[in-house]
Order: C-alpha cells, then sequence, then structure tokens
C-alpha cells in the first residue's frame, strides 16, 4: 500500500517504519524532526513538516494517493502536559483534526491511531479491557481520547475504517542495533535506568513506595517495541482484508514493578546505580495491565519478545550505542 506514516522519524514510528518497509509497502514519512531523527527513517521517503501546517498537509495528500495513514505524531510527556495542556491539545488533538479533514478530502480509507492507556485513567481494576470507560486524568491522556472520538466520528459519517491501538509501556529497542529510543529528556523507566548504567545520568528516583502491590512500587505491563510495530502493520493487512475497525490494547497482560525492572537493569548491566525512594507522583495508578485477548482475535497478533530481560538487554544495547554516538558528535545513522 501506499502509506503516510506522521511522526515516523520518531521512537515508536521509526521502527514501525521499517517493518513496514520490510513487508514491501510504499512509505511517505512526514515528522517535523521536534522530537525524532533523520537518520531513523530507514525506508522510504521523509517530508519535513507539520501538522498544524494545513496546507502542507494538503500538498502532500494531493501529491500521493494514500491508501492508509498510520499516525504517531504526538507529545508524550504527562507531566508536562499537566503543566503545559494547551500544547497537547494544540498538538495532539487540533493536528489530529487537521489530518482527519486531509483523509476525508482526500477520501484516505484506512487509519492506524496511535493512543494510549492513559485514556482509562486509574480504574478500579489493574487488567484493562478495550470496553471500560474512557477517564482520563491528565491533559495528554485527553488529547488521545479526543482524538479517538473523532476517529469514530469520522468513520461513522464516512467510509473510513480504523485501528486504534491503545499501548501500554513500550519499552525495548530493534534487536539488530539499527534503531532504538533516541528521545531527548525521555520519562520512560527502562530508559531513565539504562542512562544511569551510561551516565548520561547521575542516578534516578522511584516515585512511590506505599502502593498494594507485592513491593510497593507501581506495577505496569512493558511491551517490547518490535512486537508493537507489528501489530500497526498487522492492523493494515487487517483493514486491507475487510476487516472492521476496532480499538484495541497492546499490551502482555502482566506487569513487572518498578523495582524489579530497576533489578533487571542492574543484572543485564552488570553495575549499579545510585536509586533514590520519593513521594507517589499525583495520578499514578498502582498496577495497570492489558487485557490482550481482543488483539490476538481481531489481528492474530502473538508476541514474540515477551521477556523482560529481553526487552531490558536490547535497550540497554541501544543506549550504549547511542550514548558514543554522542560522545563522537555523530549525527548520521548507525549504518553509515
Amino acid at each position: 500500500m501506499k502509506v503516510l506514516v506522521t511522526g515516523g522519524a520518531g521512537y515508536i514510528g521509526s521502527h514501525v517504519v521499517r517493518q513496514l518497509g520490510e513487508a514491501g509497502h510504499d512509505i511517505i514519512v512526514f515528522d517535523n524532526l521536534s522530537t525524532g531523527y533523520a537518520w531513523a527513517v530507514t525506508h522510504g521517503e521523509l517530508v519535513v513538516g507539520d501538522l498544524a501546517d494545513e496546507d502542507a498537509i494538503d500538498a502532500l495528500f494531493r501529491d500521493h494517493q494514500f491508501e492508509a495513514v498510520l499516525h504517531f505524531a504526538a507529545h508524550i510527556v504527562v507531566p508536562e502536559s499537566v503543566a503545559n495542556p494547551l500544547k497537547y491539545y494544540r498538538n495532539n488533538t487540533r493536528n489530529t483534526l487537521n489530518l482527519l479533514a486531509a483523509i476525508e478530502r482526500y477520501q484516505v480509507p484506512h487509519l492506524v491511531f496511535s493512543s494510549t492507556a492513559a485514556v482509562y485513567g486509574m480504574p478500579e481494576q489493574t487488567v484493562l479491557t478495550e470496553d471500560l470507560p474512557l477517564a482520563p486524568i491528565n491533559p495528554y491522556g485527553a488529547s488521545k481520547m479526543m482524538s479517538e472520538r473523532m476517529i469514530m466520528d469520522l468513520a461513522a459519517a464516512s467510509s473510513l475504517r480504523y485501528v486504534i491501538l491503545r499501548y501500554f509501556n513500550v519499552a525495548g529497542a530493534d534487536l539488530d542495533g539499527r534503531l532504538g529510543q533516541a528521545t531527548p529528556e525521555a520519562t520512560h523507566l527502562i530508559k531513565v535506568a539504562c542512562e544511569c548504567v551510561t551516565g548520561a545520568r547521575d542516578g534516578m528516583s522511584i516515585f512511590g513506595t506505599d502502593y498494594d502491590t507485592r513491593d510497593g512500587t507501581c506495577v505496569r505491563d512493558y511491551i517490547h517495541v518490535e512486537d508493537l510495530a507489528r501489530a500497526h502493520v498487522m492492523a493494515l493487512d487487517h483493514m486491507a482484508a475487510g476487516g472492521e475497525s476496532d480499538v484495541l490494547n497492546c499490551g502482555y497482560g502482566r506487569g513487572f514493578t518498578v523495582r524489579e525492572v530497576i533489578d533487571v537493569v542492574r543484572q543485564q548491566a552488570g553495575c549499579d546505580f545510585p536509586v533514590a525512594e520519593s513521594p507517589r507522583r499525583a495520578g499514578d495508578p498502582g498496577a495497570l495491565m492489558a487485557d490482550n485477548q481482543r488483539i490476538r482475535r481481531v489481528l492474530g497478533w502473538s508476541p514474540r519478545h515477551d521477556d523482560l530481560e529481553v526487552i531490558v538487554r536490547t535497550a540497554l544495547d541501544w543506549e550504549r550505542q547511542w550514548q558514543r554516538k554522542q560522545a563522537d558528535g555523530a549525527t548520521h545513522s548507525t549504518n553509515h
């Protein structure tokens, strides 16, 4: 298919672009490179632009007869969304509206949308199904929930079909070391811990040690980025074969505590690093895991890298490589 990937130079988008390219799709990546990198686009053509620019979007759709859009472009830092909510509503919600307007105008039939478990808020249950009421507790989650609703409403009024993928905690890197999380000032636990190993950080904090969990720290469902990327390719295949629109959780259905994750990072690294204990952060649920029965049933998806050691090892291998690149002052691809 001829596909547009917004945000395809970022962490998750770049892994999906690589898998789409390997599957033979014809790809245009549209990215403003605010948190992504041109070298991360390993397949297709990169067009540098911003979804706030409606003329640029229209020109893109006019020049290419897209058969599908995969929409990743978004801000994703929860504390920043609380401090600067309008930044998130502008970039995540309004820019999705701009994109949907072009999808409607040029009658693109298929959309895969990158959403988040943050749309669920703080539900009472710890294993979450897609049918739970949406009750986000921060502007990031709310901005994604609004985008989901716009997609559903447009689909109800047109021939658009969609797959909305709600991510749990994405981590790890390409197993061959070609791609990984290079996002500056990242907040994800495994990335932060790996930065401690490489010396990019002096230490880290555990936020909350008094949760009702097996060791008092938060439990999260970590999914390897390669398994997540494959879900996007399978979502396209599903729609191409006539599959219906759907909303699917992306997770493994089991969780690890913060302390357990840090212990695995220490084991894989063969070294220690300072970890401070800090108070809970507002809005952090004690435990969140995905019920993934629907994605298994609808897409035939099953994980290939459901192993915390593999997730951590690939993240750590990437981080060491990335920090060497930074130290060398290199800005080009590790393949060059």
